[in-house]
């Protein structure tokens, strides 16, 4: 009786026993058969691992990646077969008999996987089926992504060193059939008449078709949206003199490939920039475009010097030409500019001061200094004043890139503007010609931003060929005899001026 009371709990306790290690056994084969269902090739992924193992020096992918391998960089495989016409391994050589390298390949899909897995990292079944040890192939797939992302990041620095490398004043003329950019006819939204060379009489459009290809390096293709999407919540300003207004109207019919545009709104009272009593049009222009909040704008300073009339109130004043002190605009607006370009250069002559009633003030007072007063001097002493100031005002505004742009040759010949010069050649001589110089075409402005935070536009050298891109004998405006052989045909040289600017920003 007894034993039968102590065996009984004994079996008892064993048949417990038999029972939850049958459980187990269920648990598991229900789990595995789960897995197996879900991945049919994870056991032989496992028995096979050594087939994953990455060599230490080796950048490549082995032959005959598992199924999950697949899954995890099917769209780089994807985006291979693509550019190949055709699908097939990570590994498989290609015509040269040489095996895809990770570099070869875009790392956004993988970033897009990986914040996937993140998403689903506390969920059992990923950690059921990624509980694999170190070694495993889940582990090499992690490593060789890092592999990937190295490659590509070390790709994009040598492109970026490239980029930051390219000399765009360097290279030459070349004909391009997608030239021009916009057409001269149709923006006549941004386009001031007078150099609007398609509604003259100009029959030669030839220049029209050039486009610059620097030497050794690629010049960004300018597209619009680009810009504007490069340019969102921020302003560019051009400040100078006519040629700069022809460049703020270049990049107007640029960004709206000479297209009408209703929505761009006027942002010009915003800068001060409306018609003064008595005036017959602003000191400049200002549109901004809704979509991205980018602001375009101009402002006439043609010796980027403060103008102040004398007396106010006399309509015939002389003005105080304060060779020393930047233009007002710039001190006022300064904060609100993010990609700033100034120039000037042909209004520093004795005729334009007398017709324009500017007398030399330096240090708040007229000018005594004979060294100064030398024209090509005070232009000198002006435009190093104002870059000085400019640079000192970059600490205070570190979102802010400055350009000082060289200054946009003529090409009078037999003469000057008003003495019978000249620029009768309509056809193109500069195609194939490279254009090599080694320092800037103009020492001042070179000399002028040289040790400072400002860069130079530097675009003299490339312009000087194109003589036969000048307006010329067609102006609208100029008197009988008299030709404009400093202003551009637009669409025209300027256009290169804005391509070159949109890749350095």
């Amino acid at each position: 009786m007894r034993l039968r009371m102590k065996g009984g709990p004994y079996k008892l306790r064993w048949r417990a026993k038999e029972f939850f290690l049958a459980l187990i056994v269920l648990v598991c084969a229900t789990i595995l058969i789960w897995t197996w269902d879900r991945s049919p090739t994870l056991i032989s992924a496992v028995s096979s691992k050594n087939q994953l193992q990455l060599p230490p020096d080796t950048k490549t992918v082995p032959e005959d990646p598992q199924r999950h391998v697949k899954e995890d960089i099917s769209t780089l495989t994807r985006s291979e077969a693509v550019n190949n016409k055709q699908e097939h391994h990570l590994d498989e050589p290609d015509s040269t008999g040489t095996a895809k390298s990770y570099s070869d390949f875009e790392t956004a899909p993988i970033q897009k996987k990986e914040e996937e897995a993140t998403k689903h990292k506390g969920s059992p079944k990923r950690e059921k089926t990624g509980s694999i040890e170190s070694g495993s192939a889940s582990t090499q797939i992690e490593e060789a992504h890092n592999v990937i992302l190295r490659g590509r990041t070390s790709e994009q620095e040598e492109k970026t060193v490239e980029h930051q490398a390219c000399d765009y004043t360097k290279g030459k003329w070349v004909i391009d059939d997608r030239r021009p950019l916009y057409s001269g006819r149709g923006c006549k939204q941004w386009l001031a008449p007078m150099w609007a060379c398609r509604m003259m009489q100009r029959q030669d459009f030839a220049f029209e078709n050039l486009r610059w290809q620097p030497k050794d390096c690629e010049l960004e293709e300018f597209e619009g949206q680009k810009f504007l999407k490069r340019m969102q919540n921020r302003t560019l300003a051009f400040v100078g003199d006519s040629l700069g207004r022809q460049q703020f109207q270049s990049l107007m019919c640029m960004i709206t490939a000479g297209k009408e545009s209703a929505d761009i709104l006027n942002a010009g009272p915003e800068f001060g920039l409306v018609i003064p009593p008595g005036g017959k049009r602003p000191n400049g222009w200002a549109y901004r475009f809704p979509s991205t909040n980018t602001t375009v704008l101009y402002y006439w300073s043609s010796t980027l010097c403060d103008l102040e009339p004398l007396n106010p109130k006399d309509p015939q004043t002389e003005y105080a030409m304060h060779l020393d002190r930047p233009p007002a605009f710039l001190r006022d607006f300064l904060h609100r500019i993010d990609v700033l370009v100034l120039n000037s250069g042909h209004h520093w002559n004795r005729g334009k001061l007398r017709a324009n009633k500017w007398i030399m003030y330096v240090g708040g007072e007229a000018n005594t200094n004979r060294k100064i007063a030398n024209i090509g001097s005070a232009k000198n002493f002006t435009i190093h004043s104002t870059i000085k100031w400019l640079n000192s005002q970059l600490p205070k505004h570190p979102h802010l890139k400055a350009f000082y742009r060289s200054i946009s040759p003529r090409h009078f010949v037999n003469g000057d503007w008003n003495t019978g010069g000249s620029c009768n050649n309509t056809t193109p001589m500069s195609i194939g010609k490279e254009v090599l110089q080694e320092e800037s075409s103009d020492h001042g402005a070179a000399s002028a931003v040289s040790g400072t935070g400002i860069k130079l536009l530097d675009i003299t050298a490339l312009s000087q060929v194109r003589e036969e891109g000048h307006i010329s004998r067609f102006s609208l405006t100029a008197s009988p005899g008299f030709q404009d052989c400093l202003h551009w045909c637009l669409p025209g040289v300027p256009d290169t001026w804005n391509e070159i600017l949109f890749a350095l920003i």
